[in-house]
């Protein structure tokens, strides 16, 4: 394993771990950041390195333009993610994230390059059907402050603060339009294994549109439902990382 100095300047360890046997690497939600996955390397199996990439406009990376198609994240993610292939890794995404982490592995295998040991993905219906919900990210300021209140994703004292909201507002539009812009294209399943979570209570995302990730994988499929709405990431939190130690410690008793 290469040493800690040597990654590149998007990649933050949040949990460096000498002598790592797998690294779990987590993408965020639209308009989330590192800070989600900050507890997670205490919750989770001994020798198990936590990784998140810092995405344009957010973070130490607040300054940069936030891109605004799900291809561009890709080829930035690539230009540091190759840094973490001297040892087996995870991905871990949450809605717009689980997007990233799908086609972050599928343009690895088109370069014939080492793929992870699993894909997690969470609260995002399987890439292949449509989004049957009207987009937001051409709303109205008003409008499109209005949903982000209904989706609960956003912290009150952001959308509360107007010189806050002003600052986050392009990053939220921005990653809504890489979400809702998203244009699958047909790929034989991925040889990965995959976990699907979703809420039992999320309006966003229906249970059999999770259940449809199993069409992605040639190896095995799992579908947990946890208690919470969109972002029972959050709000069950415990169950979450509970789960995924389990998965995480299946796979280094396979190695």
């Amino acid at each position: 394993m290469r040493g800690r100095g040597s990654a590149a300047p998007h990649l933050r360890r949040l949990g460096a771990v000498d002598g790592a046997r797998l690294r779990l690497v987590c993408f965020p939600y639209a308009g989330g950041g590192i800070s989600i996955f900050r507890a997670w390397p205490s919750a989770l199996p001994a020798g198990i390195e936590v990784c998140s990439i810092e995405l344009p406009g957010r973070d130490t990376r607040i300054a940069h333009p936030p891109l605004t198609s799900l291809p561009a994240l890709v080829q930035e993610v690539r230009s540091t993610f190759d840094t973490l292939l001297d040892a087996p890794f995870t991905l871990f995404g949450h809605s717009m994230g689980a997007l990233l982490a799908f086609e972050l592995t599928r343009s690895l295998r088109r370069d014939g390059l080492p793929l992870p040991a699993a894909l997690f993905v969470s609260g995002h219906r399987a890439p292949h059907l449509p989004d049957p919900r009207r987009p937001l990210h051409p709303l109205p300021d008003g409008d499109f402050v209005a949903e982000l209140r209904r989706l609960q994703g956003t912290p009150p004292e952001v959308l509360e603060d107007r010189e806050l909201l002003e600052l986050f507002l392009p990053l939220l539009r921005a990653d809504f339009t890489v979400a809702e812009t998203y244009q699958y294209t047909p790929e034989p399943p991925l040889p990965v294994p995959i976990l699907a979570w979703g809420g039992r209570e999320d309006p966003e995302v229906s249970q059999p549109e999770l259940a449809a990730w199993r069409e992605h994988t040639s190896r095995t499929f799992r579908l947990r439902m946890l208690p919470g709405s969109h972002f029972f990431v959050h709000s069950a939190a415990d169950a979450v990382l509970e789960s995924l130690g389990e998965e995480l410690g299946r796979l280094l008793g396979e190695r």
